[in-house]
């Protein structure tokens, strides 16, 4: 079992490789750190890296609550915050974040919190999802075992933990999978199927079973020694789509002529039918954007199996609607409605995910218009509607409290910001919708039935006020919008 540890293992299996070009290269069983920046690029083999849970179970949320009751917080935990908030290279520990951030997650009321990747990666900048160690927990953090208590502290507080899970590519380090053997063992060796031209890095051959059991076998690694309650697919639209961000020429056809990855449809209805029947309480969610269709859908019914899906056309429209200058809003009133319009189509869950607030794309709170007070009062309006429009939710760390920078891995969230009023109060907000989704029936029973909502008037478009009704199986509330 791979796993990473910067104690001495008692076995470990030495590795080398020899590349086409340029040294072999050794996998060392020593944990080195120069004086400037530590090196994550290996993994140590042992058997002595499992303890058992205090609990000996997985968390109970999808039974109590039902099997698609999310309120999540998205976080990397380990850059939430830190020992030292001007030193990137101080993390907390595992161990440390039972201090941190279970309370405060507790706190808060969100049922989950997912993980930006934890299986090992070379550079911090990727955040995780260009990883090398797909079996092993980043050290930079802790052991194995320390993970496993910050899961299972997660757990004692009824709190389920989803970790983001990357099967689509990998980066071209020497100690990773590139070229493993000195040949294209992981990746396609047409470069037309095996590289992935914007993120630089190569993408997984389906086709072979020996890839698919290695990352299906990755996936239940997760989930059974570490209690993993949940797996979010990251960048599922790459993996279907022969010609994703590609130009005519630059791809080829499968063999039916269409642009559908025929292996890699075939890896994750595999993967979803094998997690689920070995872990039914759990969760799978897609990260895809497109309109590529049934993938919550079973694999009996020809979908992909997924559980849920990111909702990211409601993320843009509303976004683009509560940007917008109030008077102008009653002529774009069909962008702000037109999610229920395909609701249907697929398990949703509603996501103010982290790549909204990088990249030029400025925090949440300065996206909406107006002056200071106009700006949380349309932030704290935009999470209200989020929180009773039918559909999983999912907030990016900050957003609670109206983070107003962006984010950035080499720092923690500036959490002096809350010893101000306005930011304190939306963190305040943030949580009675947390409780509210918690509490009220009518906004979890009927996630994704027609039962569970109703929309009352459209017809107020000049003022910009909409009403619709949510629905339990034995009480009704109706939510204004203004």
């Amino acid at each position: 079992m791979a796993t990473t540890n910067s104690q001495p293992a008692k076995s470990v299996k030495r590795v080398k490789k020899k590349l086409p070009e340029g040294p072999a290269v050794k996998y060392e069983d020593v944990h080195f750190i120069d004086s400037l920046k530590p090196v994550w690029n290996y993994s140590l083999f042992t058997d002595e890296d499992i303890i058992n849970f205090k609990n000996g179970t997985f968390y109970n949320g999808y039974q109590k609550f039902g099997s698609h009751y999310l309120d999540v917080l998205h976080t990397p935990g380990f850059y939430w915050m830190r020992p030292v908030k001007t030193d990137e290279e101080s993390f907390n520990s595992y161990r440390q974040l039972k201090t941190h951030l279970v309370p405060y997650v507790k706190k808060m009321g969100f049922t989950h919190v997912e993980m930006m990747p934890v299986m090992e990666f070379p550079f911090d900048g990727s955040w995780g999802y260009q990883g090398t160690g797909y079996f092993a927990a980043t050290s930079r953090f802790g052991t194995p075992d320390d993970f496993k208590d910050l899961v299972d502290a997660l757990h004692r507080e009824n709190i389920g933990v989803i970790l983001d899970w990357v099967p689509s590519h990998f980066p071209y380090d020497a100690h990773g999978l590139f070229m493993f053997d000195g040949t294209h063992t992981y990746e396609y060796a047409d470069m037309q199927k095996g590289y992935h031209p914007d993120w630089n890095s190569y993408i997984f051959n389906y086709e072979r079973g020996e890839v698919r059991s290695f990352l299906i076998s990755s996936a239940r690694f997760w989930l059974d020694r570490f209690h993993i309650d949940g797996i979010r697919v990251d960048a599922v639209n790459s993996v279907l789509r022969l010609d994703y961000s590609r130009r005519e020429g630059e791809w080829k056809p499968n063999k039916f002529g269409g642009n559908g990855n025929l292996e890699a449809i075939e890896f994750i209805q595999q993967f979803n039918e094998t997690v689920y029947r070995d872990f039914p309480d759990i969760q799978t969610i897609a990260e895809e954007a497109s309109d590529w269709p049934k993938i919550s859908k079973p694999t009996t019914e020809g979908g992909l199996g997924f559980g849920m899906k990111w909702m990211m056309g409601w993320m843009h429209d509303t976004l683009n609607y509560f940007k917008m200058d109030p008077l102008m809003r009653q002529f774009q009133q069909d962008k702000f409605s037109f999610s229920m319009m395909y609701y249907y189509d697929e398990n949703f869950m509603l996501p103010f995910s982290h790549d909204e607030v990088v990249h030029g794309k400025s925090p949440m709170l300065y996206k909406m218009p107006g002056d200071e007070w106009q700006k949380f009062a349309t932030l704290r309006l935009l999470y209200t509607y989020m929180f009773t429009h039918p559909g999983g939710k999912l907030l990016f760390m900050g957003n609670e409290f109206a983070q107003t920078a962006e984010w950035n891995y080499k720092t923690e969230l500036d959490w002096e910001l809350l010893q101000f009023d306005s930011h304190r109060q939306m963190q305040d907000c943030v949580r009675d919708l947390n409780h509210l989704y918690r509490k009220e029936p009518a906004l979890h029973e009927y996630q994704f039935s027609e039962k569970g909502f109703e929309w009352i008037d459209l017809d107020h478009r000049s003022e910009s006020v909409i009403a619709f009704m949510r629905k339990g199986k034995h009480k009704k509330i109706i939510y204004l919008l203004f």
